[in-house]
């Protein structure tokens, strides 16, 4: 695998990790970082200890787990997960999951193949969440690899084959486990689907069989289930203005997600590891059309992230208020019920524009887990 072809997508390798490493503990920031992360010990902490690792598995066990099982510990009631007997810890794979939060699916991931002695996987980030130098070097130490969003469609085909290239090399000779999203952006309104241009890209590296080329990337899909979805009021701020107009995000609008994401209450979260896709089901893909046999894998995928999501009373309950039913009221108690139409009322409160209209998309965003399962099982 010849390093310097990939040199600006891939994870920093053994010789530009010190750099790195020295940036990263000279930033200023990372004294009001180190104030979070350790209340009331000494402001350099966090930097002295960037300074005292060596490498990337110090640097994630050191800096990285701790500081995700921090904001889990502050932000969360409970982290689960389910299905990760069934993985081999010698094989690499390829994570494809559900889109819900920019950084916590990836770095929760990595928390619990961390905690269960599976290898870390290098997780694939777009470009445009990496625009300041420190979040660079911070993600490129912590194994992400960068996903080109920002270009003219010749560079972007030509981006998409080298990343393509690089997500096989690493897991076809398991080098490395690989987390991608299902889709570009995260899921805005609760219905969870891969987007073909993923299968598309992720078989231009391929040989032309498509039985093979998808059996050597060992595909797990991955259900990723939040009990209050993260940012949830934004995505449906985000829906509401999209059906009058094209949506166009506001300078710094991803750097507030990620710091909502980080900060918001997320209850429990549960993470559900599926089955492999196996050699049967993509022979059965590959006997179809061309085009046909991205969908029909998609719907494999799908059915295996729809049916396995973990759903939570906010999900029962979102459903029976928005169709003023008691459809699913054996699911939840009435505490829980006033409790999330309190959450809901309060979500909304200060929404400039069709209160019904906002209140119909942000219930939407927790029934249509319920709908997707629903229809998958």
């Amino acid at each position: 695998m010849t390093e310097d072809k990939y040199a600006d997508i891939r994870p920093y390798n053994d010789q530009e990790y010190d750099a790195a490493l020295a940036r990263i503990s000279e930033h200023p920031v990372l004294l009001k970082i180190s104030a979070f992360l350790f209340p009331g010990k000494e402001p350099t902490l966090l930097s002295n200890l960037v300074s005292s690792v060596k490498n990337v598995f110090e640097f994630q066990s050191k800096v990285m787990l701790v500081a995700i099982k921090k904001i889990l510990d502050d932000t969360t009631t409970k982290l689960s997960y389910s299905g990760l007997e069934k993985l081999n810890k010698e094989k690499r794979y390829l994570f494809i999951s559900n889109h819900r939060d920019i950084m916590l699916d990836s770095a929760i991931l990595q928390v619990i193949l961390f905690e269960t002695g599976m290898s870390t996987s290098e997780m694939a980030v777009g470009d445009n969440l990496v625009t300041d130098p420190l979040l660079e070097d911070i993600a490129r130490v912590n194994k992400m690899i960068k996903v080109v969003r920002s270009s003219n469609a010749r560079e972007m085909y030509a981006s998409s084959i080298l990343l393509s290239e690089y997500i096989r090399n690493k897991v076809s000779n398991e080098e490395s486990s690989v987390w991608i999203a299902q889709r570009n952006g995260r899921t805005k309104d609760g219905v969870d689907i891969t987007e073909q241009g993923l299968l598309k890209m992720l078989d231009m590296s391929g040989t032309g069989d498509f039985s093979k080329d998808f059996g050597e990337l060992s595909i797990v899909p991955v259900s990723v289930s939040y009990e209050y979805e993260p940012c949830d009021i934004l995505k449906a701020r985000e829906i509401y203005i999209s059906r009058r107009q094209k949506y166009i995000k506001s300078e710094g609008e991803d750097l507030n997600s990620i710091l909502t994401g980080i900060m918001q209450f997320k209850g429990n979260i549960h993470f559900n590891f599926c089955d492999t896709i196996n050699s049967e089901e993509l022979e059965s893909c590959s006997c179809m059309e061309k085009n046909l046999r991205f969908k029909a894998l998609g719907d494999i995928m799908d059915r295996r992230v729809n049916s396995t999501y973990h759903l939570w009373p906010n999900n029962y309950i979102a459903y029976d208020m928005l169709n003023g039913s008691s459809k699913y009221s054996d699911r939840y108690s009435k505490i829980e019920r006033d409790k999330f139409e309190k959450y809901v009322s309060f979500k909304i409160a200060d929404f400039e524009g069709d209160v019904d209209e906002i209140r119909e998309i942000f219930l939407l965003i927790y029934a249509n887990p319920l709908l997707c399962k629903e229809k998958s099982n």
